[in-house]
């Protein structure tokens, strides 16, 4: 009797314990459709973003302004660059080792936007070994416009060295503070240029990456593909136990 009462009760905790975990497992191939979802609806956005007309920086101000996603946003800018104020972000472009050169872009309203110019190699980074892309006089910036962020992304990422003028993380305020700008009067967004050339070559522009994996799909696959299992390899012990 009481071997009975115990194997009865040993038949539903596993009954139970089948079906949290079949639960589970669908619950995680559910939640990664629904991420697929998002993360495709987030591809189309930026696509769609990316390619319309530019906007000027008075629009991307105010989508920012009403809590809009100006990241990625096609726009352009007119002013005057302050390359005696640039700042240097170390990266890496092609496989090849140096900086993105952020320089403020002063506008017609006496305001300032930081521009990401593009990349130059590392030996390349003071300025008079590229004096032909120095541009004078009133310019126009075509590229995408780009996030600040408010804190270092990971505590893996280097302290930005101030003293060398080299950033390893994009930190607006420290970039305003260390080349001098009025910090009242600096856009806090940056500008990542195109890829028009500039004479002599130096910045190469273009150098925005968006890079969005999508594996959701595969996850979901995986979750229900271990559901399946589970149901058909405790069907298939079920079945065994009944001919036993």
């Amino acid at each position: 009797m009481a071997e009975a009462k115990a194997g009865r009760i040993k038949v539903v905790a596993t009954l139970l314990l089948l079906a949290v975990t079949l639960c589970v497992l669908l619950s995680l191939g559910t939640w990664q459709v629904q991420r697929l979802h998002w993360k495709e609806a987030l591809i189309a956005d930026i696509a769609e973003r990316t390619t319309a007309a530019p906007a000027d920086v008075t629009s991307i101000e105010s989508i920012g302004t009403s809590g809009g996603d100006i990241d990625y946003r096609k726009m352009s800018a007119s002013g005057r660059y302050m390359h005696d104020k640039e700042r240097h972000f170390f990266a890496t472009f092609r496989g090849r080792t140096g900086f993105y050169v952020y320089t403020p872009l002063e506008l017609s309203d006496g305001r300032y936007l930081l521009v990401n110019r593009g990349f130059v190699p590392y030996d390349n980074k003071a300025p008079e070994t590229r004096s032909q892309g120095q541009v004078p006089g009133e310019v126009t910036v075509t590229g995408l416009a780009r996030v600040r962020l408010s804190e270092k992304p990971s505590s893996i990422v280097p302290d930005n060295d101030l003293g060398k003028n080299i950033f390893y993380w994009k930190d607006l305020d420290a970039m305003v503070a260390t080349a001098g700008l009025p910090a009242d009067r600096v856009l806090p967004f940056f500008l990542d240029a195109d890829a028009t050339p500039v004479p002599g070559g130096l910045p190469e522009g273009g150098v925005t990456q968006i890079d969005l994996p999508n594996s959701h799909l595969e996850y979901a696959v995986t979750w229900y593909g271990l559901a399946a299992a589970l149901v058909a390899v405790s069907l298939t012990v079920f079945l065994r136990r009944r001919k036993g």
